[in-house]
């Protein structure tokens, strides 16, 4: 099996960033929204994440953003890609995609089979897709609460374009997810949490050494 990638996500120390560098995660994440545990201001994200070398990917997670947050990210520097987590259409991430120059995600929040087909309309729009389990109706938060999906749902399933999983992946149940999709990225957030928003840097590299040793 081709080594799956690791992104580890929400994270807001420089500690927690460390212990994802140290693990061997290719990818981290940094949210941008006021209503999440995890949420940073543009200034000390893109202090944070120019902490982190280059060879990894410094994704900003943003909702449904409009183009002054964009923008005030952007300029506020280290971010190397944008995920989306709202209900961005296909031509908003394609705009987004446009103004930015850098590599964009779409979420997509999935609870049946018919969940997964939305993402084929982001083809040509976003550069990867983020299969997350769906949060429940008026959640305040689009993602990172510790849900999962039936992942039984992706056996078969052939995405329009490069994907990852997330949603409720853990230490001890990431090793199953990967073998039961194929995903090619595990994303994690709260399943590397003493408590929202806390990173524990043990839990972290235990995430990493596990999907390492795939």
């Amino acid at each position: 099996m081709t080594r799956v990638a690791i992104k580890i996500c929400g994270l807001s120390t420089i500690e927690g960033i460390d212990a994802a560098v140290r693990g061997g995660a290719s990818h981290v994440g940094f949210v941008h929204f006021a209503k999440s545990p995890r949420h940073l201001e543009p200034q000390k994200l893109g202090l944070i994440a120019q902490r982190v070398p280059g060879h990894v990917t410094r994704v900003a997670v943003l909702v449904d953003p409009d183009d002054t947050m964009i923008d005030t990210l952007v300029s506020a520097g280290g971010i190397s890609a944008i995920q989306l987590h709202g209900k961005e259409e296909p031509g908003r991430v394609a705009a987004i995609r446009a103004r930015t120059g850098l590599e964009v995600w779409k979420a997509i929040s999935v609870k049946t089979a018919a969940d997964l087909a939305q993402g084929a309309a982001y083809a040509g729009a976003a550069d990867r897709l983020l299969y997350d389990a769906k949060t429940p109706d008026g959640a305040a938060l689009p993602g990172g609460m510790g849900m999962r999906f039936d992942w039984t749902l992706l056996a078969g399933h052939h995405p329009a374009l490069p994907w990852a999983l997330s949603g409720g992946l853990d230490p001890d149940n990431v090793a199953e997810a990967v073998r039961m999709t194929g995903a090619p990225l595990v994303d994690v957030s709260s399943g590397v949490e003493n408590a929202p928003g806390i990173k524990d840097v043990a839990k972290i590299a235990a995430f990493c050494r596990t999907v390492s040793a795939l």
